[in-house]
C-alpha cells in the first residue's frame, strides 16, 4: 500500500519547503541559524498542516545530528528520560546536540515538562517543540524561558497553488494519471491554509476518478467532499473552523448554535481546558461590561472542569455557554484596550505627570514628584477633577460606553464626574 500523498511530498530540504518565508527565507532568523550550523532550543507555534514537523526534520538532516521524536499524546515521563539517556550516550564531543522533537508539546503535563529542563539547560538535547496552542499558556515558564518561540502562519494562496502543481507534476503516483487542475478555488477554500488537508483533498478527488484522465473542478471537489465529509479532516483539522463558529454563535446570542458547536468539539475529543479557556475569553471580550457576572461564571466553569473532570465537566461548561449566549453584549473594554495599545504605539513613552509620580526619596520630593496630587477620598463623592493622562494626550478619549442597561450606570457616573468630556 502506497504512503499518503502528504507523506510522499514531505519536503526534505529548505529549498523544497513551502511557506514561512519570514522564518526560513533568505536572511530570515531560522535560515541564518541553520546555515551557520548551530541552533538553540525553540518552539514552533502555528495551526495544523503548516510544516512544523517537516521543518524540524529538515533542520536535523541539514545539521546531520541525531533526531529523536516524541508525541506528547502517547509519551510519559519515562519515555522522556529514556530518550534523554540515549541522546547523552550517543553524542560525540564534536557534534551538535541531538535534536529532541516533541509534537503537541502543549499536551505535556507539568511533570513531563519538568523532566526536560535539565537536559535542555545542559545542552544534552536541543529541544524543538510543536504546538497549536499559545505556548505562554501551555508551557511551564522555566522551559519557555530557555526556548525561542517562532510563529508559523497558515499557508498563503500562492503557497498552496505551488504545492498543488508540485504534487501533480512530481509525485510518482499522480504522474501516472493525466491530471488537469482546471479550477482550484474549492480545494484552497476547504484546506484553510493547511497543506496536509489540501493534499488529502487532492488525493481523495483523484482516487474517486476511474480513468487516467482527471479534470479537477470546484463542483467536483464540493461533490466529493459532501459524499465523504471527514476525508479532508483526518485528525480533527476542523478544530479552528469549529471553535470560530462556537465563539461567533455566543457573540451572536444563539445558545442553540453555541451548544451544538461545543457538542461537536466534545464528540471530537477536544481538550476541555481549551473549550473552557475560550469561554472565559468570550465572557471578557464579547459580554464584557454589559454583564460583568459573565466573566465570574465563565471562570467558575473553568475551575469546575479542572476539579470534576470529564464527562461531568460538560455541565458547567454548558451552563456558562447558555448564560453567555443569552447575555447582553458589549466589547467596549476590548475596544478600549486595543485603542489604548494603538495610542501607545503611536505616541511612544510619554512622561508621567509630576503630580502622579511616587516620591519615596527627598530628592524626588525636591524635584516636584507628587506635588499637587489630590487624594480623591478627601473630596465629596470621592472624586475631584485633575489630570491623569500625559500632557500631550489630555484631550484623548479611549473608552466609549455602549449603553447596555448595566454599562449605562458606569457611563452616567462618568458624566457626573467629568461632564462634557464623556458626552458622546
Amino acid at each position: 500500500m502506497s504512503e499518503p500523498l502528504a507523506e510522499r511530498l514531505r519536503p526534505r530540504t529548505l529549498d523544497e519547503y513551502v511557506g514561512q518565508k519570514h522564518l526560513v527565507g533568505e536572511g530570515a532568523v531560522l535560515r541564518k541559524m541553520i546555515d551557520a550550523g548551530r541552533i538553540s532550543s525553540f518552539i514552533l507555534w502555528g495551526p495544523p498542516g503548516v510544516g512544523k514537523t517537516t521543518l524540524a526534520q529538515i533542520i536535523a538532516n541539514k545539521l546531520q545530528t541525531p533526531f529523536y521524536t516524541l508525541s506528547a499524546v502517547t509519551s510519559g515521563v519515562k519515555d522522556v528520560r529514556d530518550v534523554i539517556e540515549r541522546a547523552k550516550n550517543g553524542r560525540f564531543f564534536s557534534s551538535n546536540s541531538p535534536i529532541l522533537f516533541i509534537d503537541e508539546i502543549h499536551r505535556f503535563s507539568k511533570s513531563q515538562q519538568d523532566s526536560l529542563l535539565g537536559a535542555v539547560e545542559r545542552g544534552v538535547v536541543t529541544l524543538i517543540g510543536a504546538t497549536t496552542e499559545n505556548p505562554s499558556f501551555e508551557v511551564i515558564r522555566p522551559l519557555l524561558s530557555r526556548c525561542q518561540v517562532y510563529v508559523l502562519k497558515s499557508l498563503e494562496k500562492e503557497d498552496l497553488e505551488e504545492l498543488l502543481h508540485r504534487a501533480v507534476s512530481t509525485d510518482i503516483e499522480l504522474k501516472k494519471r493525466h491530471i488537469e487542475l482546471r479550477q482550484t478555488d474549492a480545494m484552497l477554500r476547504f484546506s484553510g491554509g493547511d497543506a496536509r488537508k489540501l493534499l488529502n483533498i487532492l488525493e481523495l478527488v483523484v482516487e474517486a476518478e476511474s480513468g487516467d484522465d482527471v479534470v479537477i473542478t470546484d463542483d467536483k471537489v464540493v461533490d466529493r467532499l459532501q459524499q465523504n465529509p471527514l476525508a479532508y479532516d483526518k485528525g480533527g483539522d476542523m478544530h479552528y473552523d469549529i471553535i470560530s463558529a462556537f465563539i461567533k454563535s455566543i457573540r451572536g446570542s444563539d445558545p442553540d448554535a453555541a451548544l451544538y458547536w461545543m457538542a461537536r468539539m466534545i464528540e471530537a475529543g477536544e481538550d476541555p481546558q481549551f473549550i473552557a479557556r475560550r469561554i472565559v475569553i468570550s465572557a471578557a471580550e464579547d459580554i464584557g461590561l454589559a454583564n460583568p457576572n459573565a466573566l465570574l461564571l465563565a471562570n467558575a466553569a473553568f475551575d469546575a472542569v479542572m476539579k470534576i473532570g470529564w464527562p461531568e465537566g460538560r455541565i458547567p461548561l454548558a451552563e456558562a455557554v447558555v448564560y453567555l449566549a443569552t447575555s447582553p453584549k458589549s466589547n467596549s473594554a476590548y475596544c478600549g484596550i486595543n485603542d489604548a495599545l494603538a495610542l501607545v504605539r503611536e505616541t511612544g513613552n510619554q512622561p508621567v505627570p509630576l503630580h502622579l509620580r511616587n516620591a519615596p526619596t527627598s530628592l524626588m520630593k525636591n524635584l516636584g514628584y507628587h506635588d499637587g496630587y489630590k487624594y480623591s477620598h478627601d473630596y465629596p463623592g470621592n472624586f475631584v477633577e485633575q489630570q491623569y493622562m500625559p500632557d500631550v494626550l489630555t484631550d484623548r478619549r479611549i473608552w466609549h460606553a455602549q449603553h447596555s442597561p448595566v454599562e449605562e450606570k458606569s457611563y452616567q457616573q462618568m458624566l457626573r464626574c467629568w461632564g462634557k468630556r464623556f458626552e458622546e
